[in-house]
């Protein structure tokens, strides 16, 4: 049975991860560095992307994001695992469409299926992602030139 703490824990993670997809979802840059810890490590090399701190990777995706003309991080299937009262791992379900504007009126919509692979820490400020390893599961329909490394 879980206790208060427990179930005030759980939710307030839900939470972290939900305001993660909602940062990125609406390109608040500053919101997406709150959900992470300082000193953080975040790893999106499955999908080409960089690996680094909060503020090398919010660089990266100030650059990379314009390309898109929208997304959305659907994410579902959390399960969390208690190391002590304030380390979390975690595993995380996503699944992302991604629309392309391919010029003269024409989009492109791709798909990628993701877990995001979680280390959380209590902080002063509340529940943050210590470590974040983006692990790819499939992509769809990708369009042609746009390429993903194969693992």
């Amino acid at each position: 049975m879980l206790t208060l703490q427990e179930i005030s824990d759980r939710i307030e993670i839900q939470e972290l991860l939900v305001r993660y997809s909602h940062a990125v979802d609406t390109r608040d840059w500053e919101m997406y560095e709150k959900v992470f810890t300082p000193d953080a490590f975040i790893d999106y090399t499955c999908f080409g992307g960089p690996a680094g701190d909060p503020k090398e990777i919010r660089a990266f995706l100030e650059m990379a994001m314009p390309k898109f003309l929208s997304f959305q991080h659907m994410i579902a299937n959390t399960v969390l695992d208690f190391v002590d009262a304030d380390h979390v791992k975690g595993r995380t379900i996503c699944h992302n469409p991604m629309v392309m504007d391919l010029g003269g009126d024409k989009t492109h919509v791709f798909y990628c299926g993701l877990w995001y692979v979680d280390e959380l820490v209590r902080t002063a400020a509340g529940w943050r992602i210590a470590k974040r390893v983006e692990e790819k599961s499939y992509v769809h329909n990708m369009p042609e030139g746009f390429a993903v490394p194969e693992d």
